[in-house]
């Protein structure tokens, strides 16, 4: 319904921004690690938005990135995880820390977000598992309105590839993963060069 909304800062708490567009105050529900990122009151943000709607409800809630805003939307498909649930776990972890926890099966790492017990965390992490992929955490987080990540194919593909020879070296997934993250800050690195960069980061 709205993508985006786009204006100045006109107050912040810990759970909510209120964003001035002009001649709309929009009243925006973040987490607490969205809320620690964004600059100060009267300086211009840009949040990625997803409305919710009941009966009872019409509330907006921001992003600062369109892979936060998915994530937030694969969680609160989880039964027993609304809106709430879904700021808790993305206000202790990142979109990419909440992948990694995923597909290692970290139940407990999930449990520290506030409201989630250890059950919940491992409903999160069956339901989820097959919704994330090696290629979604390694995409940067920074997509603009129509979800365009700015990197290659050829990018990806490398990094594909190094976390899959990791893998075959017997490395655990999350570790790899985290490992060719880290290491693919430098550009243009093909297979071989962020294969060597990765495995340094394993020690």
């Amino acid at each position: 319904m709205i993508a985006f909304i786009k204006g100045d800062i006109a107050a912040i708490t810990e759970d909510n921004v209120i964003i001035d567009t002009g001649s709309i105050g929009y009243n925006v529900r973040i987490s607490t690690g969205t809320a620690n990122l964004l600059p100060g009151v009267g300086q211009e943000i840009k949040l990625y938005t997803y409305t919710h709607i009941r009966e009872d409800i019409f509330q907006l809630y921001g992003f600062l990135t369109r892979d936060d805003m998915e994530i937030f939307k694969k969680l609160i498909t989880v039964n027993g995880i609304g809106p709430k649930g879904g700021l808790a776990v993305l206000s202790v972890m990142s979109a990419d820390d909440l992948r990694f926890a995923i597909m290692a099966g970290d139940a407990r790492a999930i449990a520290k977000a506030p409201g989630i017990g250890i059950r919940t965390a491992e409903r999160i992490i069956l339901d989820l598992r097959d919704k994330v992929s090696v290629e979604d955490t390694l995409l940067s987080r920074e997509m603009d309105a129509y979800g365009h990540s700015g990197q290659t194919g050829t990018d990806n593909q490398a990094k594909n590839e190094a976390v899959e020879a990791l893998v075959a070296l017997g490395y655990g997934a999350s570790d790899a993963l985290k490992a060719v993250k880290k290491a693919a800050a430098t550009e243009d690195m093909d297979t071989e060069a962020l294969l060597k960069a990765a495995l340094k980061n394993m020690f």
